[in-house]
């Protein structure tokens, strides 16, 4: 949650402010989610012909609340797709496949990699440029664009600043699309492009637009005041 924090304002949630939210969203919409979160990963326990009990799917539905309530403990899958319905805007996973153990063994599917989008929400209530996250090692980071010198300068203009986020991976298969139903599996790149705004490189890789837009007048305060504290750390220096 730290990192959705610092690729969207910059700041760590000291408060928990977006556990808190990512709790109560589960717990007061739980019957929104979970059939969708049930058929998708029956779907996947299928594929690995695996089957569970309608009590074991309701002891897994509770720890994936229990975790969302409890500061510092680890996030699954549906957390972060319950987060993209928080934050009303599409998130972007890359990630490792495999988790690995102490000795660099494989030992498990990281599952993480992929695409979240807010599919609950009517689609002109949401921002469509994504935020990207990376994850590797059990933990997530932001992954943010270096800003562009001309945004810094005094006498820059207002324009947005775009970066393109790869939708594909290093074998040019689309990312997958988590917590698709049955029914719209088969049709991930029409749902991209329903949800973001993609568009196609000379070389054929299909990548989502991420806008940079100006900071807000907060954020922008909080970064000249981090600036100054290294600018002064210099003028001593070079006193």
């Amino acid at each position: 949650l730290d990192s959705a924090m610092q690729a969207t304002w910059g700041v760590f949630d000291r408060d928990n402010i977006l556990r808190r939210a990512l709790a109560d969203t589960l717990h007061q919409s739980g019957h929104i989610f979970y059939p969708r979160w049930r058929e998708y990963e029956m779907f996947q326990a299928a594929l690995l012909h695996f089957t569970l009990e309608e009590t074991q799917w309701e002891e897994d539905w509770g720890t994936l609340l229990s975790l969302a309530s409890q500061p510092g403990s680890s996030l699954e899958q549906l957390h972060i797709f319950a987060l993209s319905h928080i934050l009303r805007r599409p998130i972007v996973v890359y990630g490792v496949k495999y988790v690995k153990s102490f000795r660099g063994e494989d030992i498990g599917y990281a599952r993480f990699e992929g695409l979240y989008l807010p599919l609950f929400w009517e689609q002109s209530f949401c921002i469509k440029s994504p935020i990207a996250l990376g994850y590797t090692r059990g933990h997530f980071s932001a992954l943010v664009p270096t800003e562009p010198y001309s945004r810094i300068e005094a006498t820059r203009d207002e324009s947005e600043d775009v970066t393109f986020l790869p939708l594909m991976d290093c074998e040019s298969k689309l990312l997958p699309i988590h917590f698709l139903t049955q029914a719209e599996m088969g049709r991930e790149e029409a749902i991209m492009r329903q949800w973001l705004d993609v568009c196609v490189t000379e070389g054929g890789l299909l990548v989502a637009q991420q806008k940079l837009r100006k900071r807000p007048l907060l954020v922008a305060q909080m970064l000249e005041e981090w600036l100054n504290h290294y600018r002064r750390i210099a003028q001593v220096i070079s006193a």
